[in-house]
């Protein structure tokens, strides 16, 4: 049980947009970084090259991959902290130790994940990203 409990706050913690990110109304980066769904979904209207489309793919795997390796480490983090907090008393020190790696962990995570969104936007032309823009405004 409680490691069911246990993957389901990493993961939640791992997909949740950045909360620096997300204001009340939503997105504040939206209409300036696209996802590489939102791109590969309208890749035909946006007309992407052959070069655009594997330098998008080639991000996206890169990215996945390193990602991965954190997620590792915020698990293992996570694990460390739900053995601490059953512990009586609960030795501070040790579990804040944890809790720094997840962050750490974590913040990795999302700066892999913004300098992605950035890589994919300089890919794109003027005229596509115009186009992105007019979609993320509907």
């Amino acid at each position: 049980m409680r490691n069911g409990i246990l993957v389901v706050l990493a993961t939640a913690m791992l997909t949740a947009g950045p909360s620096w990110a997300q204001g009340e109304k939503g997105d504040v980066f939206k209409g300036k970084l696209f996802p590489p769904n939102v791109i590969l979904e309208h890749q035909a209207e946006l007309k992407l090259s052959k070069q655009q489309f594997t330098a998008i793919k080639k991000s996206v795997v890169e990215v996945q991959a390193n990602v991965a390796e954190h997620e590792w480490d915020v698990r293992e983090a996570y694990q460390n902290i739900m053995i601490e907090l059953d512990k009586a008393p609960i030795d501070e020190d040790t579990t804040l130790e944890y809790v720094h790696a997840a962050l750490l962990a974590e913040n990795q995570v999302k700066k892999q994940q913004m300098a992605m969104l950035i890589r994919l936007k300089n890919l794109l032309t003027d005229e596509q990203l115009a186009y992105l823009e007019a979609i993320q405004k509907e």
